[in-house]
This record gives structure tokens, sequence and C-alpha cells, in this order.
């Protein structure tokens, strides 16, 4: 059943870029690595493919596997090539049977696409030269887009930031508060960090109808100069809260999504980077509380920073009933 406004006194965010039928959208708004639960649909896929972003941002085994895709196709299209010229054009074959002399097309396909021309084989006649030459062009100009690409990939700003596995409903200054963390997990330090966070309900109007309703979620602490350990983000549930006077089955019917937001300078890349993440009601914890993560060394001389946990809690009795 859908709730009603939880709260008129809350801040509403007209400015998230979502919109507010319910009806035309399902799941969540976000994934928790941030990237936003939306299938392209309307235009050709040639229309709306972005292949130097897809390459730049998919996976490190995604792009290695495109790269090796790419060469083995070029090479074996070419190796078709001087079969169908004819294998009388290619000086220097020795192979007799079928496969074999693709094979040795296909090898020496590779040769010329890469430059390296080991010289046993050789065209013959122009239509093989003029092959050659051509595939020997596509190959210089393919790996100065690869090395391009190789280099964006490796110096992209990226934040190094790992976020909670859940958001919990935690005890705190005599009130309830809702807190997740984050840490940076390499030396990519930031500095000036700031962090926002959305609260997505689908609430009913007067007619019944559940449309999205967005609220901003002040922050207990939403400024850091910089960001070297973990950082407990913490929203008190108290009237200027969203989620103020609602229990779980409040919460759960109206599908509640925590949007995340954090941007800082990273002195590394010389560059402002961001992070998203995202909460569902299905990801909260009620009535927990943190582990530590770190403590002193043997010596007191230094902190040790445990990042796998991260995610680990304890339970924790709640001032009020959810």
């Amino acid at each position: 059943m859908a709730i009603k406004d939880p709260n008129a006194r809350a801040q509403v965010n007209n400015e998230t870029g979502l919109g507010t039928n319910t009806a035309l959208n399902g799941g969540r708004f976000f994934n928790k690595d941030g990237v936003p639960n939306i299938e392209i649909r309307g235009l050709s896929l040639l229309r709306r493919l972005n292949i130097y972003h897809s390459l730049l941002s998919m996976s490190r085994w995604r792009f290695l596997a495109a790269i090796l895709v790419f060469f083995v196709t070029v090479n074996l299209i070419f190796a078709g090539l001087y079969l169908w010229i004819g294998i009388d054009h290619l000086g220097g074959m020795v192979a007799s049977s079928a496969s074999e002399q693709f094979g040795e097309a296909f090898f020496f396909s590779a040769q010329t696409f890469t430059t390296v021309g080991y010289g046993r084989i050789n065209p013959i006649g122009f239509a093989a030269s003029l092959a050659a030459s051509m595939e020997a062009l596509i190959g210089l100009m393919s790996f100065a887009l690869v090395t391009g690409l190789l280099y964006g990939r490796f110096a992209r700003p990226r934040a190094f930031i790992r976020y909670s596995k859940n958001a919990l409903f935690v005890p705190f200054r005599d009130g309830v508060a809702l807190m997740f963390r984050i840490v940076p997990y390499t030396k990519n330090y930031l500095i000036n960090v700031e962090a926002k966070v959305t609260v997505a309900l689908r609430v009913a109007d007067e007619g019944g109808q559940r449309k999205n309703r967005f609220f901003n979620a002040p922050l207990d602490i939403s400024k850091a100069n910089t960001l070297t350990s973990n950082w407990t983000l913490v929203h008190m549930i108290n009237e200027e809260s969203p989620l103020y006077g609602l229990t779980k089955k409040d919460i759960d019917d109206a599908q509640t999504e925590l949007f995340v937001f954090v941007q800082g300078f990273d002195e590394s890349f010389s560059n402002t980077v961001v992070s998203r993440s995202s909460y569902t009601y299905e990801d909260f914890v009620y009535g927990a509380r943190f582990k530590g993560m770190y403590h002193p060394n043997e010596r007191g001389t230094g902190t040790i920073l445990h990042l796998d946990q991260l995610d680990e809690y304890v339970e924790a009795e709640l001032p009020v009933s959810y």
C-alpha cells in the first residue's frame, strides 16, 4: 500500500533529473556502482553507440577481449583476402594443404598488421602489394588508437572509494540516525571532500496515485578536509528528515532509495573526481552499529586500517520501534 507524503516539512529536491511518474519506471534508480539503472531504446544502435566512451569505461578484461577480437578479426579478413587474390601472389609460402595455406596467410597478415615483417613471405604483384599496404596502414592507425585508449584508461581520474554494503539505523544522540560509511582503498587521498544524499520515496498523492518524491537528506557532517581513513556519514532521523515518523513497513512500501554523491579533489590526478552509489530499502539494517575498522599498530606509532571490515556491524537496540 502506498504511503502519503511522509513529511511536508522536509526539503523537496526537484533537481535530481529523474521523473516523478512511478508508473513508468521500475526497480531502483541507480545500481550499487552508481550507474543509472536505465535501458536506452528508441534510437538505432549506431546513433547512440559511443565506442570511445564504451572502451574507456568497460572493465579491464572486456577491454582486453575487445582488442583481441578486433586483432583476430582483421587478420582473418585479410588472410581470406590474400587467399582470394591467390597463393601464387605470396612468395615464400611452403604450405601444401588448404588449412596450412590459410594459417600461413593468417600469420603473414599478423606480421604485416603489426609491421613486424619477418621477410620469409612477401607479396607479389599489384593486388597483393596493395592489400598488404592497406593492412599496414590500418595496423599503424589501430595501434595509435589503442595506445591512446590505454593511456586514457590509465590516466582517467577516478575516485577510489568503497561503500559499505548496508546502511544502518543506529541509536545516536538519544535518537536514531541512518548511517553508512565510505573508505578510500588506494593511496589517492582526497581533499575538500563533500557528500550529498537524496532520498527517493514513492508516495501517494491525493488521488491515490503513486509518484516519486525526492528529498534532500541533510548529513550531520557533509564536508571533510581530507579523506584518508573511513568516513561514517550520518543522517539524523528528526523533524527535518523525510524518514521521520516512518516505520519499517512504511519505508518498504515506499520502496525507499538513497542516492549518494561524493566528490573531492585528488592531488595525484590534480583533478576533481566523483563517486556515486545507492542504497535501497532492502539494504537497510535496523538496530545495528558499525564495528571499528582501525586501531594503533603494535608500536603505537601509526594506524592500521582494515578495509575488509568495512561492512561489519553489531546489533544495537534502538530507542524507538520500527
